[in-house]
């Protein structure tokens, strides 16, 4: 289902471009774009391939089908991405990651929030974690360059929210019927709802339709109405950048003295090796990627790892663990499931006190199980996503038949809440130098585990959650759990930002303490990892990385 099925692909270098970006995602895009824009030759080395977008119907239908799991939708797994997960929570990482042009993008949710000023004086204002080294006003135009070129559709009716410069490109989603029936109990509570800004089309808007509601945005918009990253690579293509796709790079060569770096080491798909120089070098393959990378090329002079003299690459990996709730109501909620959140609350964000931590609380749309899902079940509701939902159903045949059209029309209500998690030194991504990939490289090995901080605002979050199901009548048939929750997707930290050099990776100007002419646009230079989503952060950042890169050039 990829345009990159064929090997016959011209994947040679480039003769000694300006910039060489590895990886494709938000930032690489970004990054690669703003540069190319800027008169700047610029190469993108992807380790996945090119998808077709004309798939995107195709891999939609599959996602719908229940004998296709998660991952194959976007072709992840085999030998190119084992990874190992050794922390206290299992990470299942194939599950919450794309290789290829646009790279995670292509599947993710698509909500659009800056982050708040607290997040960035976690120490300064609770005596917490460490400050960033830059403010939110820092990044205040960079949040408005990205919305634009993202294509945000938000209305400023968020009382909780950081200050703002100019409205948002396009209007909010309207409100769904089943947010109303939360704003009521939501306001005897005196909890106030306002829509989420989000990177979907409300109207037509950079040549790409308004959102049509397949209602599948996780794992693919067959439409392109939701962004994805391929948009930028494509920009920045028309600008003369030169994209290789599948060429994984497999280590950073440097000089003599460990100065600066030489070449980007990749593999191709016909088995060979080239050497990818440049004048700068921006990683943005991700939290987690770039940390192996760098410790994949380590050497004399880094022996523990490229631009890692801190010993900080890898170390406080952050993602959030999804507080989650559902419930029935005894009557139908009477919507059509768009696959989306159009409403949300930050009026537990802000926080006085050092605990709980900042809590970000979405109102769902849940999707009605689907009629072949439940048949499989038995007739079963509850959604335990494992290889047995065939076999242990309740009900078959015509007991199962009428169970179902009980249950229509919809009365499903759920919320979900993002919880605010502290870096943590001991969650790091390492090399499992046990298991190796198709490459013969060890794997990626990341460790997640939960401290007080983040148990403590779960159970805030689910207090809450509970007293807002408990106003709106709803009877709870589901909770996560707090010993094994989903992380959301967000992966932070790893490459953290700093000016002390014994103790981070990479400057306020996102090049590398270490090495000159090494930069990291991605969501691995997050000193702390709020309670809201990271993508919006992670494209202004790429946006300031560019700036800075184009400054040295």
């Amino acid at each position: 289902m990829s345009e990159s099925s064929s090997e016959s692909r011209d994947r040679t270098p480039v003769p000694d471009p300006d910039v060489c970006v590895v990886g494709s995602g938000v930032a690489g895009a970004l990054a690669a774009y703003s540069l190319s824009k800027g008169g700047h030759e610029v190469v993108i080395l992807e380790a996945g391939p090119r998808f077709d977008r004309e798939s995107r119907r195709q891999r939609m239908e599959a996602a719908i089908r229940p004998e296709v799991g998660f991952e194959e939708v976007w072709d992840v797994g085999g030998a190119r991405d084992r990874y190992a997960s050794s922390g206290d929570v299992y990470y299942r990482l194939n599950r919450t990651r794309v290789k290829g042009i646009g790279g995670t993008s292509l599947h993710w949710l698509g909500m659009a929030t800056r982050f708040h000023e607290k997040d960035f004086e976690m120490n300064s204002r609770y005596g917490l974690a460490s400050d960033w080294p830059i403010g939110y006003d820092d990044l205040r135009p960079y949040y408005a360059r990205a919305e634009r070129e993202l294509g945000v559709a938000g209305a400023d009716d968020n009382p909780f929210g950081p200050p703002r410069e100019q409205e948002y490109p396009m209007d909010a989603f309207p409100p769904s019927y089943s947010d109303s029936l939360f704003a009521a109990a939501c306001e005897e509570l005196g909890i106030t709802m306002h829509t989420i800004p989000q990177a979907r089309n409300s109207e037509p808007y950079d040549d790409r339709t308004q959102c049509l509601g397949f209602s599948t945005c996780i794992p693919v918009c067959p439409s392109g109405a939701k962004y994805s990253a391929d948009i930028h690579v494509r920009k920045a293509e028309a600008e003369g950048a030169r994209v290789v796709d599948r060429a994984p790079v497999q280590r950073l060569v440097h000089d003599d003295e460990g100065a600066h770096v030489e070449a980007a080491v990749y593999a191709t798909p016909d088995g060979e090796r080239h050497r990818q120089t440049a004048d700068r070098f921006v990683l943005a393959c991700g939290a987690v990627e770039i940390p192996r990378l760098l410790l994949l090329s380590a050497s004399e002079t880094y022996p523990d790892g490229l631009a890692n003299t801190s010993g900080a690459v890898g170390r406080y990996f952050m993602d959030h663990p999804i507080v989650r709730v559902e419930g029935v109501l005894d009557e139908p909620t009477n919507q059509n499931p768009i696959g989306f959140y159009t409403s949300e609350t930050h009026q537990f964000y802000d926080h006085e006190e050092p605990t709980p931590g900042s809590i970000k609380l979405a109102f769902e749309n849940i999707d009605p199980v689907s009629g072949t899902t439940r048949a499989l079940r038995g007739g079963d509701r509850d959604t335990r996503e494992d290889m047995f939902d065939p076999l242990v159903g309740d009900k078959w045949g015509d007991e199962a038949l009428e169970e179902m059209r009980a249950d229509t029309p919809n009365r499903r209500v759920g919320m979900i809440a993002n919880p605010e998690l502290l870096p943590r030194e001991g969650n790091a991504v390492t090399l499992d130098l046990s298991r190796t990939d198709g490459f013969g490289n060890p794997v990626p090995d990341v460790s997640w585990s939960l401290g007080s901080h983040a148990r403590e605002t779960m159970a805030y979050a689910r207090e809450i959650q509970r007293d807002i199901m408990d106003e709106l009548g709803a009877e709870i048939t589901f909770e996560s759990d707090f010993d094994s929750p989903r992380p959301a997707s967000h992966k932070m930290g790893t490459t953290r930002m700093g000016t002390d050099p014994a103790e981070s990776v990479v400057r306020p100007t996102l090049r590398t303490h270490d090495v000159r002419n090494l930069y990291v646009a991605s969501g691995s230079v997050f000193v702390t990892g709020g309670a809201t989503h990271p993508t919006l952060t992670i494209a202004a950042l790429a946006l300031k990385a560019a700036d800075h890169v184009d400054e040295s050039l």
